[in-house]
């Protein structure tokens, strides 16, 4: 993985390509390359490094045609190189592809083509991909694609172009997004919607096993066979401009911002001035006795908060559980079960594989997403939109608020439907959550305070969260936020574990920051704090209850609101430290080293 955009038409491929791919920097990614017909053969340029790398040696010997197919590589099979870099291509180079996924048999196809005499030069999976192309291409290049794809096993999206067959594109997905744009003046093919919005907005949305012939002045799809598969045109609702940075210097501290607004627009239709509450007609079988909520990173933090408030105000038992090891676990799960899986893109490979797996045995699955159309929202039994727009920035913020707004909704709904927690305590909750406004402003509005404090936690190698309840997801969230992209060591720690082993880390000058938002166990966490005081930690508290600070030698004053709200507002002015920690560092704020925005594979 990681971006992928493809070109037919009476433009120029070249400036398009980049363009398109320069929209899909926030997934991540160590190289890039460009394969474009320039009315003889296939020209490819690729390079390490960022793509402007790329943009200056296309400056200096331009690549000039109207089709062609592009890449930007997030590394899985070799280091990042010239030589594993997209596309790659047959021996002659008549053929070259970009690929998103993994191909788990290309050990085992990979001595079949070299028995057949085949050479290879990369260390990567996608590279058997144009030599089985090539194996069975016969002068028709879908079919040779389709044969080829039957012998791959794992997840892929791939583009592929021949320069026998300069009038088309050929395009397939399974397991990995991948998405057609509809233009005026040539069609597109891409990994993900940003990378054509300043070119159209109509586009189709490709499920598993689809193929796509994309031509200058159509595009048409078919099955494995080749059984024509009719599409609706998928409208986009958002601009090209909301996935720009709008003056602000990164887009996660633009998307930081945006919050109140993202917040609104999750709340919008769901939950009126009334107090009505209308979750997308969104049903929930009275057999479901247990509810497993799966995800990855922070979705996952999110679905921590999601249980306590679920299990609280609806009675119904929650567990929690990362992807990655859900399927593996021999989860207990039948038709007195239900699964919720959440993930920002929709398309996160983990979480996929769970709700496939669910669907077959358990009750119903929902899903919580942000992308429209994803494949977790079209496969999910109902799907609840979060409606954050665009999050650019590897580093997730807007997104995770929203999802906490949806699992509030979801536990207040359940619990009107259940009658398990009185009315007017609903009623305060939903009355806070639409007027978040005020919380999330006065959150942001500690910018200068937490930029004053991040010039030294910049300094520290090593710091450490605590937080009691839903403090502690809070600290798991805010530690994951810091090392990811000031790359500080942290941990975070529920406080009363720190006399079982952690408290032996604590030194002179440690930094431990504690989150507190619930007056019923702050003293607990007081004196856990104190723990390491005494042993010469530096102390920082984020709160909006506590009365005695004598332990601290800083407090960040928190926006007051129900505790089982208090996640949301709680989390921003954390995720403004990493913000300017990493700033502070010199560090890429929207591009982390080692990470992508969207794992689409295992």
């Amino acid at each position: 993985m990681c971006g992928i955009v493809g070109y037919i038409g009476a433009k120029n491929a070249t400036e398009l390509l980049l363009n398109g791919l320069e929209s899909l920097e926030y997934r991540g990614y160590d190289s890039a390359g460009i394969a474009v017909f320039d009315g003889e053969k296939l020209r490819v340029a690729k390079e390490k490094g960022r793509l402007s790398v790329l943009r200056e040696v296309l400056s200096k010997s331009p690549a000039k045609g109207n089709l062609g197919i592009g890449h930007t590589r997030w590394a899985t099979h070799g280091v990042p190189s010239v030589k594993n870099s997209h596309p790659h291509t047959n021996e002659s180079g008549t053929i070259a592809v970009v690929h998103n996924g993994i191909i788990e048999n290309h050990e085992a196809l990979k001595a079949f083509l070299k028995d057949k005499g085949y050479v290879f030069v990369s260390e990567t999976d996608t590279e058997v991909i144009p030599h089985l192309i090539d194996y069975y291409y016969d002068g028709d290049l879908l079919s040779a694609v389709q044969k080829a794809a039957k012998k791959l096993d794992g997840s892929y999206a791939l583009g592929v172009v021949c320069s026998y067959e300069p009038d088309k594109i050929i395009a397939v997905r399974k397991d990995s997004p991948l998405i057609v744009g509809l233009g005026k003046d040539g069609n597109f093919i891409a990994s993900d919607i940003p990378a054509i919005l300043s070119e159209t907005k109509d586009v189709y949305l490709l499920n598993d096993n689809e193929f796509v012939v994309l031509k200058k002045d159509g595009v048409s799809i078919c099955d494995t066979n080749s059984a024509p598969i009719k599409k609706e045109v998928y409208k986009v609702q958002f601009s090209a401009q909301a996935s720009q940075k709008e003056g602000y210097e990164h887009f996660m501290l633009k998307e930081i911002h945006e919050q109140p607004q993202a917040i609104r627009n999750t709340l919008r239709g769901r939950l009126d001035k009334n107090l009505n509450l209308n979750l997308d007609n969104i049903e929930f079988s009275d057999k479901i006795e247990k509810l497993y909520i799966v995800a990855c990173g922070t979705a996952y933090h999110a679905g921590l908060v999601g249980k306590k408030a679920i299990e609280t105000l609806a009675k119904i038992p929650c567990e929690v559980c990362l992807a990655s090891e859900f399927r593996y676990g021999e989860p207990l799960i039948n038709e007195h079960t239900a699964v919720l899986v959440v993930s920002q893109s929709g398309e996160t490979a983990d979480t996929l594989a769970v709700l496939r797996m669910a669907k077959k045995e358990c009750n119903k699955v929902y899903a919580i997403t942000n992308v429209v159309g994803s494949s977790i929202a079209r496969e999910a039994d109902y799907v609840f939109y979060t409606y954050a727009g665009p999050e650019i920035a590897v580093a997730s913020t807007k997104a995770y608020t929203t999802q906490l707004v949806a699992f509030y909704l979801f536990a207040i709904h359940l619990a009107e439907l259940k009658k398990t927690t009185v009315a007017p305590v609903l009623d305060e909750l939903k009355n806070q959550l639409l007027n978040l406004d005020g919380a999330i402003n006065e959150a942001i509005a500690l910018d200068e305070k937490i930029k004053a404090l991040s010039k030294k936690i910049a300094k520290e190698h090593d710091v450490y969260f605590l937080g009691r309840g839903l403090d502690y997801f809070v600290a798991m969230e805010a530690s994951l936020k810091l090392k990811e992209i000031s790359y500080i060591h942290s941990d975070a720690y529920a406080s009363g574990e720190l006399k079982h082993g952690p408290i032996a880390l604590i030194e002179d000058g440690t930094v431990v920051i504690s989150i507190c938002t619930n007056p019923d166990i702050s003293n607990k966490l007081n004196s856990n704090v104190k723990e390491v005081t005494a042993r010469g930690a530096h102390t920082v508290g984020f709160t909006s209850c506590l009365s005695d600070t004598s332990a601290y030698n800083e407090i960040i004053e928190l926006p007051k609101i129900n505790p089982i709200l208090a996640p949301l507002p709680a989390i921003i002015p954390l995720q403004l430290l990493a913000y300017h920690v990493c700033t502070a560092k010199g560090f890429d704020v929207d591009k982390p080293r080692n990470l992508a925005k969207s794992v689409t594979v295992e």
